[in-house]
Protein backbone atom coordinates (compact mmCIF):
# COMPACT_ATOMS: atom_id res chain seq x y z
CA UNK A 1 0.00 0.00 0.00
CA UNK A 2 3.05 2.27 -0.13
CA UNK A 3 2.00 4.08 -3.33
CA UNK A 4 -1.68 4.35 -2.42
CA UNK A 5 -2.46 7.14 0.01
CA UNK A 6 -6.17 6.39 0.12
CA UNK A 7 -7.74 3.00 0.78
CA UNK A 8 -10.49 3.76 -1.75
CA UNK A 9 -7.91 4.20 -4.53
CA UNK A 10 -6.26 0.93 -3.58
CA UNK A 11 -9.59 -0.89 -3.67
CA UNK A 12 -10.41 0.52 -7.13
CA UNK A 13 -7.03 -0.55 -8.46
CA UNK A 14 -7.23 -4.01 -6.89
CA UNK A 15 -10.72 -4.63 -8.31
CA UNK A 16 -9.69 -3.62 -11.83
CA UNK A 17 -6.40 -5.52 -11.66
CA UNK A 18 -8.07 -8.70 -10.40
CA UNK A 19 -10.61 -8.78 -13.20
CA UNK A 20 -7.95 -8.25 -15.87
CA UNK A 21 -5.49 -10.68 -14.26
CA UNK A 22 -8.12 -13.42 -14.03
CA UNK A 23 -9.00 -12.88 -17.69
CA UNK A 24 -5.44 -13.49 -18.87
CA UNK A 25 -4.15 -15.91 -16.22
CA UNK A 26 -4.63 -19.26 -17.94
CA UNK A 27 -2.18 -21.48 -15.99
CA UNK A 28 0.09 -22.35 -18.89
CA UNK A 29 1.66 -25.31 -17.09
CA UNK A 30 -1.71 -27.12 -17.08
CA UNK A 31 -2.32 -26.94 -20.85
CA UNK A 32 -0.59 -28.06 -24.01
CA UNK A 33 1.06 -25.26 -25.97
CA UNK A 34 -1.41 -25.24 -28.89
CA UNK A 35 -4.41 -25.07 -26.55
CA UNK A 36 -2.68 -22.39 -24.47
CA UNK A 37 -2.06 -20.27 -27.59
CA UNK A 38 -5.68 -20.64 -28.72
CA UNK A 39 -6.95 -19.55 -25.30
CA UNK A 40 -4.55 -16.58 -25.20
CA UNK A 41 -5.62 -15.48 -28.67
CA UNK A 42 -9.29 -15.70 -27.70
CA UNK A 43 -8.67 -13.73 -24.50
CA UNK A 44 -6.73 -11.04 -26.37
CA UNK A 45 -9.44 -10.75 -29.04
CA UNK A 46 -12.11 -10.39 -26.36
CA UNK A 47 -10.01 -7.80 -24.53
CA UNK A 48 -9.53 -5.77 -27.72
CA UNK A 49 -13.27 -5.89 -28.36
CA UNK A 50 -14.04 -4.70 -24.82
CA UNK A 51 -11.40 -1.99 -24.91
CA UNK A 52 -12.48 -0.60 -28.30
Amino acid sequence: MAKFRDMKTLQKFAAAHASIHNHFNLDRHLNRRDIFKQNRSAALAEWRQLAA
